[in-house]
């Protein structure tokens, strides 16, 4: 028993020395990371390296020429977009300058040709400048145009997209309405077929509707078959300044308040045959299979947020002092901007 006794209390101290090396090793290693972390921040907003996310020399060229655009133009009104609830619609038409509104739109149809990850990295870039600009502008790009592009005829492309593409219209996606959001077949806003005229007749209403107040070109999805569940629901192209059609004045919201935000109405609206978009009672495959892409090109907003708190408290911890010191020079500091750093690396890669 005593000698068991002993083999076990030996067991605990090795067990105790093991733990105790493990410990200052890891404790090392974030104290080194601290450090690494804490001296690659600066006043710059080009302060993270594109090769630690493996870019092309194409996508970082991409993504480091928005940061610029954004830095220079975007961010000095994000505070004002804020308090006037407003954001210039001049702004898209500058991002039409530089091509990113029709990014994963075909080089034939006016775009830039690209993909989506390379749609992730500007969306990341406008959100880092202003939240609600990055919001409208995954709205426009991805929603709308990009919508069109895959579904609409040659017609229809060459009719809305090269004013979309250059920022000189905006685009909206109406799906939402007071009663119904991820329960799409729920909707309650009918089309109503028009044989005489050539077209269809939209009545009801799409309720927290983004860039609504400013849009020219909406795409809105409306039962033209109320007993077909998911078959019986169609996508239209509506256009502002159509008969029976009218925006609410926009919502005041307590956040994301530069992307304006409002209230459909139809009443009798006619939409004409030519302004389906894609086949009648498709409506759910196509907004689905957009949403899959939105929901991708909208999660690097959030990483923009998070890199423009990097870039704020980065620079801060040099900044503010105490005890004669600068707060970044205490390990707690470090060590929470190295939570940081690692939390919106992760969400970074992730979304990449």
């Amino acid at each position: 028993s005593t000698s068991l006794s002993h083999h076990f209390s030996r067991l605990l101290l090795f067990l105790s020395l093991l733990s105790c090396r493990f410990f200052f090793t890891m404790l090392r290693r974030s104290t080194v990371l601290s450090s690494r972390v804490l001296r690659s921040f600066s006043s710059s907003p080009l302060s993270y390296n594109s090769a630690h996310y493996s870019l092309s020399e194409d996508a970082a060229m991409l993504r480091e020429t928005v940061a610029s655009w954004a830095d220079r133009v975007l961010a000095p009104l994000a505070a004002s977009i804020d308090a006037d609830n407003d954001a210039p619609l001049s702004l898209y038409e500058q991002m039409g300058e530089l091509g990113i509104h029709g990014i994963t739109v075909p080089v034939e149809q006016g775009g830039l040709g690209l993909g989506y990850f390379e749609h992730t990295l500007v969306m990341e870039e406008i959100s880092r400048a202003s939240g609600s600009v990055g919001l409208s502008y995954g709205a426009h790009s991805n929603l709308c145009i990009n919508q069109l592009a895959r579904h609409g005829t040659k017609e229809q492309t060459d009719r809305f997209l090269p004013d979309l593409i250059a920022g000189r219209a905006l685009g909206s996606l109406a799906m939402s309405e007071a009663g119904s959001g991820s329960d799409v077949v729920s909707m309650r806003t009918t089309a109503r077929r028009d044989d005489a005229r050539g077209g269809w007749v939209l009545n009801g209403t799409k309720f927290w509707i983004t860039n609504a107040p400013q849009a020219s070109t909406l795409l809105v999805y409306a039962k033209t078959d109320p007993t077909a569940g998911p078959r019986g629901i169609t996508t239209f192209i509506v256009e502002k300044g159509m008969a029976g059609f009218s925006v609410s004045p926009k919502l005041d919201k307590l956040g994301m308040r530069g992307s304006n935000t409002a209230e459909l109405v139809f009443e009798d609206c006619f939409i004409p045959d030519e302004n389906v978009l894609g086949a009648v009672g498709d409506g759910v495959r196509i907004l689905m299979s957009g949403l899959d892409l939105e929901r991708l090109v909208l999660a690097a907003g959030p990483v923009g947020l998070m890199q423009a708190t990097l870039d704020t408290v980065g620079s801060y911890v040099h900044e503010r002092r105490q005890f004669e010191t600068p707060v970044g020079h205490f390990q707690l500091m470090q060590g929470k901007l190295a939570d940081m750093y690692s939390a919106t690396s992760q969400a970074r890669a992730y979304v990449h």
